[in-house]
């Protein structure tokens, strides 16, 4: 049994993993905007309560850059307090079991190639949307993560007058002060504007998936994250967008699919422990 963690700047989720399923799952706030040693014992209260003789080891998603061997991370997004923390070593020190760190968006994407929709693909690309976007590379059936695991951090591409992320992430309370769940409730129920804002997004995440197909040419694409369910509001815009592209061969072989994996990026923390 491993005990993973998806850590977050709005939710901590933590569950027992064995077997390829997710048991005693829980989730709680995290205090984002308080001090490290808060958040940092906030995790070690919820392994305490899951810990047991069973437990082989802890895996936790980080939404960050980190130095993987030795578990360090660093400039978590939307935990303004943990700039570099030695989160490897605090764990296993306290709970002695091997404790393994990776990006979330990474962890999500092993979760999805491992256990989910990524399975037939040797070469593919999972893209979270939340309140933040980010993505893990597949290359040969192995996960890329580049150095500091920072392979795919492609929210921070430039783009328009800003970049991706304030077009595919935060995008709907910056520009339209509302939510993706707001949003998506109006446009179902037939709400016109609601409908345009989808297909604004959908317009800005095909000139995403395009910089996508660009850099790693994946077989699939595999989207999560809390805006992810809303699909079918932006798949249209998305496509139509995508369209534009200097290799027909290319965008004629990508899959691009939504992962109905709840708990991909929980599974995908389990991998990390060997």
């Amino acid at each position: 049994m491993k005990l993973s963690i998806d850590l977050g700047g709005t939710h901590v989720r933590i569950a027992q993993v064995e077997n390829g399923r997710c048991l005693n799952k829980k989730s709680v706030a995290c205090p984002s905007q308080q001090d490290a040693s808060t958040i940092l014992n906030l995790l070690s209260q919820l392994i305490e309560r899951m810990m047991n003789e069973h437990v082989e080891g802890i895996g936790i998603g980080v939404p960050s850059i980190v130095d993987s061997e030795k578990g360090v991370v660093y400039n978590v997004a939307n935990i303004s307090s943990w700039k570099e923390i030695h989160l490897k070593e605090a764990l296993e020190s306290e709970f002695r079991v091997p404790v393994a760190i990776n990006n979330d968006s990474n962890c999500f994407t092993l979760g999805v190639k491992m256990f989910g929709e990524g399975q037939p693909y040797a070469n593919m690309v999972g893209v979270t949307i939340g309140t933040g976007i980010g993505a893990g590379v597949i290359i040969d059936h192995r996960l890329y993560g580049g150095e500091f695991m920072g392979a795919g951090e492609i929210g921070t591409l430039p783009y328009l007058d800003s970049d991706f992320e304030q077009y595919c992430s935060s995008f709907f309370f910056k520009r339209y002060n509302t939510t993706g769940a707001e949003a998506a409730e109006k446009a179902n129920s037939g709400d016109r504007a609601a409908l345009e804002i989808w297909k604004e997004f959908g317009i800005h995440l095909g000139n995403l998936m395009k910089a996508v197909l660009l850099v790693y040419a994946p077989q699939a694409v595999i989207l999560g994250g809390g805006i992810a369910p809303a699909f079918p509001l932006f798949r249209g815009a998305m496509e139509n967008e995508m369209r534009i592209f200097p290799y027909k061969v290319i965008l004629d072989r990508v899959e691009v699919k939504v992962s109905h994996q709840k708990d991909a990026s929980l599974l995908g923390a389990s991998v990390l422990i060997k």
